[in-house]
């Protein structure tokens, strides 16, 4: 029941819609916006602050992605959160491709899985790259055979252990990727009416564009919930200190592989010489026996080296590091 007005009360509203004080349209609008519609289909289980804590998060995980594709696919990979919106389940499967590429994640320790899905072009841009390619996704989508599956899943496996250091803010994950479905209607993880987060990244491969979607049941991280709010995510995070962050960039320069040679020497032979060549001629060098070998990183000359065996292979033995400044 509303609350009761006095007479004095009364007259000076009254008084005050008068003299024009008061507009009797903007009091109504005022009423009707503290009636909301509310959709108990669709609950408002992922609040905005939610929302924008899982973007802050995946933009950790863009940039870690950026970082590390390009060590497999040898090709600049650009990776941006676009989006972030709830739907139920059933709006998320409905609108997926057939084919495509669902990684089904077993979010441990958290109960429940998430899913990772990648655009068909962006997959087949992968494979073509991974098998010495230029990175083109096909004109025509088809479905993915077995080998092609199973060039996508070490890709996906990648970028499932990615996910780890972006979460220790929230929880400590050790996420297990349990299988990948090319079709929607095989991974039915959660009920169709479940609401879901979806987090979109852009990717791109070289000129091929693509997205890659997240969508993580609110099932699943129930749980934690509370601590993807901002203020619990920055009161969390540490620092890296300068030990740490030469660590990560020692441990990312460690998987590159980068040749290492060392040259004997050099020779001038006529045409005809080599086409004749024999095992067991002898080739004469511009160098002495007794002279160090330059060995060299790449193209860099960066050491200087003996020449010799061990055990039944050849080898050579360090001598002299050869500084930048010389």
């Amino acid at each position: 029941m509303g609350e009761v007005l006095s007479q004095n009360e009364i007259d000076s509203l009254l008084a005050a819609l008068s003299s024009g004080e008061l507009d009797a349209d903007e009091i109504k609008a005022k009423d009707d916006n503290q009636v909301r519609n509310y959709d108990f289909a669709r609950p408002a289980k992922f609040s905005k602050e939610h929302l924008r804590t899982l973007e802050i998060l995946f933009e950790h995980y863009g940039r870690l992605l950026s970082t590390n594709l390009p060590l497999y696919l040898r090709k600049n990979v650009t990776v941006s959160v676009a989006s972030s919106e709830t739907v139920v389940f059933s709006e998320f499967s409905n609108a997926l491709s057939n084919p495509v590429i669902l990684g089904i994640i077993d979010f441990k320790p958290l109960k429940g899985s998430i899913m990772l899905e990648i655009s068909p072009n962006i997959g087949f841009a992968i494979i073509d790259r991974m098998l010495g390619g230029q990175g083109v996704p096909i004109e025509k989508s088809r479905d993915f055979s077995d080998i092609e599956l199973r060039i996508i899943e070490k890709i996906m496996v990648l970028c499932m252990q990615l996910m780890k250091d972006p979460w220790k803010n929230v929880v400590e994950i050790d996420p297990l990727l349990e299988r990948i479905e090319t079709n929607p209607q095989f991974a039915q993880i959660i009920a169709p009416n479940d609401m879901i987060a979806i987090v979109t990244l852009n990717i791109s491969l070289g000129d091929v564009d693509g997205f890659m979607n997240i969508c993580i049941p609110y099932f699943t991280i129930e749980e934690v919930i509370e601590k993807l709010n901002t203020k619990f995510w920055y009161s969390n995070m540490k620092d890296n200190n300068e030990e740490d962050f030469s660590g990560y960039v020692e441990s990312l320069i460690r998987r590159a592989d980068v040749p290492v040679t060392a040259h004997l020497g050099k020779s001038v032979i006529t045409v005809s010489d080599f086409v004749n060549l024999q095992c067991g001629d002898i080739i004469r060098l511009d160098v002495k026996a007794e002279e160090e070998l330059p060995v060299y990183v790449g193209n860099i000359k960066k050491f200087l080296a003996a020449p010799g065996k061990s055990g039944d292979k050849y080898a050579v033995r360090v001598t002299t590091v050869i500084r930048e400044e010389e």
